[in-house]
């Protein structure tokens, strides 16, 4: 049987000039192609389906992303220069004011130690004799102990000076009861003395002892004082009160009748006598009631009764006697 006549292919089909032919396989595979967008992007396009203007938006906000990034890192370079040069000028202002406060420590330092230089060692306030005021010598006081003692301080700080040390030194010298000492500034002292006044005289083996009102041997003398009582009381151990009993007659005995009083005596406390100058001898008896005797004794002495006795016996105030 002949062959049938081949059907011609319609253009679409037909091979275009300098094509190459494609079998069936490859019409599949062009439409595969034709169906599938994934397989129509070129070589070396985006996977994704970006097309070629989109990578160069991409590149371009890339770039501009560098730049900015480039900005950004020179705006903060800028700022950690600033930030760095107010650290050091805050650094700076520290050191300074650090250095002002040193240097202020240091001035109040030395400040203190010339003050101290001054009060302590240099010859400012360095105790001068000269400058030394002293009071209350008395009448046994001898004022060149007095001065031995603070010519001992000589040169010392008056600050540093211990006054009551000082004091204490001064009651040790013969004669002072008690002593004040008061600073007067820069260089000197005022000393004021409370001597210890003889009262009465007691006989010795070389002369007379000079007796305080509290038994306190304070003076000698080698004859009788003029204005003081010579005292004759028994001697040895139990016969301290009788001392004091006499002692204190005397004390409370006013100073015009005391400096009449020539001779006092008592073998007991209860028997004191003593005799007056250019006067009578007068009976006391203890040294109960001695204000109020010493009245009617000064009484007595000046009435006519009273000049012309020889005895005066005021041992009961209240009934005196007298005897021719």
């Amino acid at each position: 049987m002949p062959a049938a006549p081949a059907r011609p292919r319609p253009a679409a089909e037909r091979p275009r000039a300098g094509s190459v032919p494609v079998s069936a396989d490859s019409e599949d595979l062009a439409q595969a192609w034709r169906r599938d967008p994934a397989r129509r992007q070129p070589r070396g396009a985006d996977p994704t389906g970006a097309s070629s203007t989109g990578a160069r938006v991409t590149g371009r906000v890339r770039r501009g992303t560098a730049k900015g990034a480039e900005v950004a890192a020179e705006q903060l370079g800028n700022v950690t220069l600033r930030l760095q040069a107010r650290l050091k000028e805050r650094a700076a202002a520290q050191r300074r004011l650090s250095a002002l406060v040193w240097a202020r420590r240091a001035g109040y330092v030395a400040i203190a130690a010339l003050l101290a230089w001054v009060v302590l060692a240099s010859p400012v306030l360095a105790l001068d004799p000269q400058d030394v005021e002293v009071t209350g010598y008395g009448t046994v006081v001898d004022p060149a102990d007095v001065a031995a003692v603070v010519d001992a301080h000589e040169g010392r700080s008056l600050a540093t000076l211990a006054s009551s040390r000082l004091a204490d030194e001064l009651r040790d010298v013969p004669g002072v009861r008690d002593a004040t000492v008061e600073r007067v500034w820069p260089r000197g002292l005022l000393i004021e003395l409370t001597s210890r006044e003889p009262v009465a005289a007691v006989p010795a083996t070389d002369g007379y002892d000079l007796l305080d009102s509290e038994a306190t041997r304070v003076g000698h003398a080698d004859g009788a004082p003029a204005r003081l009582p010579v005292v004759t009381v028994p001697v040895g151990k139990g016969n301290e009160r009788v001392l004091e009993s006499v002692l204190g007659v005397v004390n409370q005995l006013p100073v015009k009748l005391r400096n009449r009083v020539q001779d006092i005596s008592a073998s007991t406390e209860d028997t004191v006598t003593f005799v007056l100058r250019d006067g009578p001898k007068v009976e006391w008896g203890s040294a109960d009631d001695s204000p109020l005797k010493a009245r009617v004794l000064q009484v007595l002495l000046a009435s006519d009764q009273g000049k012309a006795a020889s005895v005066i016996d005021v041992s009961a105030p209240t009934l005196p006697t007298t005897r021719d």
